[in-house]
């Protein structure tokens, strides 16, 4: 029987694929990969664009399907013998790529290409070759001797040490549970309350089941009337994989180790720091322009960040007898106040939000603006949650994509969008169409109930299949610079932050909701609550959001900050903190964004293109949200060019202009001064 991680000529088969496929699929892809390395730099291929293709290209494209595989199971639906697969072939996979990026013998080839075809290769190949180009110089190919060989030690190292870092905050947030009384149990939703009994029922407990997987974890936080039971999940959920909690899962050593072998890594390409490295593929141009992008958002947003910490803390003192609001009454006090301010709770926002509903308003939305039709499909899935679909225009597929929308244990925390294959005309004739996986951790149905979402969530699942869209949609067959390939990290973010503008239109809203029980659509009274309440403490979102990013990029672009990380996150708390965290808040030990994902000197993207998407979007708000000449333009000058034209290049050809930041201000309410 064919090992499933062999097959490349259908999708993949996520249901026969197990833990004893994976070394020998790997170990065979790895062989074949470096094997057609040693090909494509031996004089039996000339400097052609379409010869080195056709022989590297391939390899390490089939490399990378089969390991992708392997990595989105091991996020969402991982084992012990999954998880042990997969380690012990990551070293050898990361080996592979780090040795062909710094392959001197390649970069020669890649130079040798750019001399012989470079003006007549078409502008996205000129724009890939460029990116190619690059790269071997991040990736150490201009290093000889001790420094190339160390490189590759560090990447090696700081791909296990990530892979340690993700393994501790899932194994840290699955490790806890706690079984609270009913009478603990006040104040929670149904749904969250039944869930919890249920979940204890089946371990023959008595109370209700709590973890700090977020839809048990955040309901305690925002409705749970036990101030005692607040404070307890609060401090185990900001103490995860700390020296505070279970020892195996501490990340302390291994944030050091990670930054201390950027800041050499850094070193060795001969950058001051990695910072800098990171920002040279990047629109951002050092360090500083970030550190003063933040900083000056953030001197606009404090004034509001304080109004909103003032009128809480008055509300939690007169209203709720909490005399010193603490960090674990945050999110509860909050809610209580914009309950009793607009007149409505997230709870009953909910059960207009019917999952089925909401996923077939999104899909009617996609229809509408890209001229795209949407139909589900068949393929094998990884877990009984997940489903398929298809996307046509004129009868003829453009790409296809997964959902798997629910939390569940095995499964990693938070959402995102991964590529199963891009866009590709590949070397022989064929074109091959883009597959997307979305993946969230909503709270699942209850056993033959509809599955309720917030309004959060809906602005989560827009928000992933705006990159999906971004990675789906293009028009653009070279692969390197296809959909979101290619795309600069600190703008990748825009088409997915536009997407949430959606879930904030009368008319949207009016296709996206179905009450559970009446069938009834959102009501426009509430509504307008909903939407009086949009920048209900903006001013305090922004500054914890700010106080992230600039802590991210301090610790890269400050030489001595792995050894001095608690005191780099408590010197921007006293910068950017409003209400300062509990002394035992570990927040950066679970920071897997910089410390086991792509935002390390990266985390300022997310406001970065906060910036671009609420200037994309103010050309809709000017010219009607489902205006048809807009839409277009914004799927052929950003969506479909993808990462074959710089993105500010494609911003200016969409908008007309570059970005201002006037749009961000005044959609999160902060453009008018306080009085």
């Amino acid at each position: 029987m064919q090992n499933p991680l062999l097959n490349f000529n259908a999708l993949p088969e996520f249901a026969k694929i197990c833990p004893e496929h994976v070394k020998p699929a790997l170990s065979q892809l790895l062989d074949g990969a470096n094997a057609a390395l040693e090909r494509v730099v031996s004089n039996d291929i000339a400097p052609d664009y379409d010869a080195m293709s056709g022989v590297l290209n391939v390899a390490t494209e089939r490399l990378g399907r089969a390991w992708g595989a392997v990595s989105h199971i091991h996020a969402v639906v991982d084992t012990p013998e999954l998880r042990a697969a997969y380690t012990e072939m990551l070293p050898a996979v990361t080996e592979f790529f780090t040795r062909r990026g710094s392959d001197e013998r390649l970069f020669a080839k890649y130079r040798a290409l750019e001399t012989a075809q470079g003006p007549s290769l078409s502008a996205p190949r000129q724009q890939a070759l460029r990116h190619d180009l690059r790269d071997f110089v991040l990736g150490g190919a201009q290093l000889t001797g001790g420094a190339k060989e160390r490189f590759a030690q560090i990447a090696e190292r700081s791909a296990e040490l990530a892979q340690q870092f993700s393994e501790h905050v899932m194994d840290a947030t699955d490790g806890f549970a706690y079984y609270a009384s009913e009478e603990e149990l006040d104040g929670l939703p149904v749904d969250a309350k039944q869930a919890a009994l249920e979940a204890a029922q089946k371990e023959e407990k008595t109370g209700g089941k709590l973890t700090l997987h977020f839809p048990s974890y955040f309901p305690v936080m925002q409705y749970a009337h036990s101030q005692d039971l607040r404070e307890r999940m609060h401090r185990a959920y900001v103490t995860r994989a700390s020296e505070l909690g279970n020892p195996k899962h501490d990340n302390s050593a291994i944030m050091q180790e990670l930054l201390e072998l950027r800041q050499e890594e850094a070193q060795l390409l001969g950058y001051a720091n990695y910072a800098q490295v990171s920002l040279a593929s990047k629109m951002a141009q050092s360090p500083e322009q970030v550190l003063s992008f933040l900083r000056d958002l953030a001197e606009r947003a404090l004034p509001y960040a304080k109004r909103d910490l003032q009128e809480l803390r008055t509300f939690a003192a007169q209203e709720l007898s909490i005399a010193d609001l603490q960090p674990w009454d945050q999110a509860y006090a909050s809610e209580k106040l914009r309950e009793q301010r607009y007149a409505f709770s997230d709870e009953e926002l909910r059960q207009y939000f019917t999952e089925p509903r909401v996923l077939q308003g999104l899909i009617n939305i996609i229809e509408t603006l890209f001229d795209v039709k949407i139909v589900a499909d068949e393929a094998q899935v990884w877990h009984p949650d997940a489903r398929f679909y298809r996307i046509e225009r004129c009868g003829e597929l453009i790409g296809q994509f997964y959902t798997d929308l629910y939390a569940r244990t095995g499964k990693r925390p938070g959402a995102w969008m991964d590529d199963v294959r891009g866009r590709w005309l590949r070397p022989d004739g064929q074109l091959q169409t883009p597959v997307a996986q979305i993946v969230c951790n909503f709270t699942p149905p209850l056993p033959g109930k509809t599955a309720l979402l917030s309004h959060d969530d809906v602005t989560t699942l827009f928000h992933e299949f705006g990159h999906a869209l971004h990675h789906m949609l293009t028009q653009v067959s070279d692969s390197g610079v296809a959909g979101i390939s290619g795309v600069e990290w600190d703008a990748v973010e825009l088409p997915s932050q536009f997407m949430e503008n959606f879930c904030w239109e009368w008319e949207v809203l009016q296709k996206l909701t179905a009450h559970v029980e009446t069938d009834q659509t959102l009501p426009r009274e509430l509504f307008d609550k909903m939407l009086a309440a949009k920048n209900f403490q903006s001013g305090l979102q922004t500054m914890r959001q700010l106080e992230f990013s600039i802590f991210d990029m301090r610790l890269h672009a400050e030489n001595d900050s792995a050894n001095r990380i608690s005191e780099v996150i408590a010197e921007v708390r006293r910068e950017t903190s409003i209400l300062p965290p509990a002394p035992f808040n570990r927040f950066q030990h679970s920071f897997s964004h910089i410390f086991a994902g792509g935002y390390s000197a990266g985390y300022y993207s997310y406001k970065w293109a906060e910036v671009l998407s609420a200037d994309a979007w103010a050309a809709f708000e000017e010219a009607g949200v489902f205006d048809a000449s807009t839409a277009n333009r914004y799927r052929q000058e950003i969506l479909e060019r993808g990462g074959s034209r710089d993105a500010a290049d494609n911003f200016k050809a969409f908008r007309g202009r570059a970005p201002t930041v006037d749009a961000l201000l005044r959609h999160q309410g902060m453009s008018d001064s306080l009085s």
